[in-house]
């Protein structure tokens, strides 16, 4: 990167390596699948203005960086730099989802026109599939195998409801009460490991 209204090349681990510990404050990035993401961060203003901003972030556990060239329109606090660069977590979750769940990925044609209706079709059903996670309150049916099981699942997930509406949709192997069984065993078990994750998270921020 460049500093002195672009006068100086620095590289931007040169930089970090020249700051003192106390530059470095611990924020969350956010909530992931397994709890808050906190990191270090620091950041420096670079060019002659507040409106650029090199934001370094620092793995807690690894010591591993991260580098982001900001800009701002007006002036901005370390916390809200955070939590913007948190908002790529959710961007890369999109295309993942996307490339698992829909097919986003999964196509060998070598024509403009096809590759367009490929990638529609796919971002239509991850729409889809994403529009009926975001329900808050979906009427989750009854395991028929486990009616009286008080251990609530988590709310259905993106590839959840494509599980489901695969078995449903082709030729079934299993019977209905069985698929529903499994459906709540495995949204049981990720509603557990979740509160582990977040427990175990707390307990590291407490300690940090």
């Amino acid at each position: 990167m460049r500093i002195n209204s672009g006068r100086t090349a620095v590289r931007a681990d040169t930089v970090a390596g020249r700051l003192p510990a106390t530059a470095c404050q611990r924020h969350s990035a956010g909530n992931g699948a397994k709890g808050p993401r906190h990191y270090d961060w620091a950041w420096i203003h670079i060019g002659t203005d507040e409106h650029r901003h090199l934001l370094i972030r620092r793995n807690r556990t690894t010591g591993e960086l991260a580098f982001y060239l900001c800009w701002s329109p007006t002036k901005v606090a370390l916390s809200e730099l955070v939590r913007v660069a948190g908002v790529r977590w959710s961007v890369e979750e999109c295309f993942q989802a996307a490339k698992g769940q829909a097919g986003l990925d999964h196509y060998q044609v070598r024509h403009w026109t096809s590759w367009h209706r490929h990638i529609t079709l796919a971002m239509l059903a991850l729409a889809f599939l994403t529009a009926l996670a975001a329900d808050p309150a979906p009427q989750r049916p009854v395991d028929p195998l486990h009616p009286t099981r008080g251990s609530d699942p988590i709310t259905l997930t993106v590839p959840e409801i494509r599980h489901l509406l695969a078995a449903v949709l082709t030729a079934p192997a299993v019977t209905a009460g069985r698929l529903l069984h499994w459906s709540h065993w495995r949204t049981r078990h990720q509603a557990t490991a979740r509160r582990s994750h977040y427990r175990r998270r707390s307990a590291d921020k407490s300690a940090g």
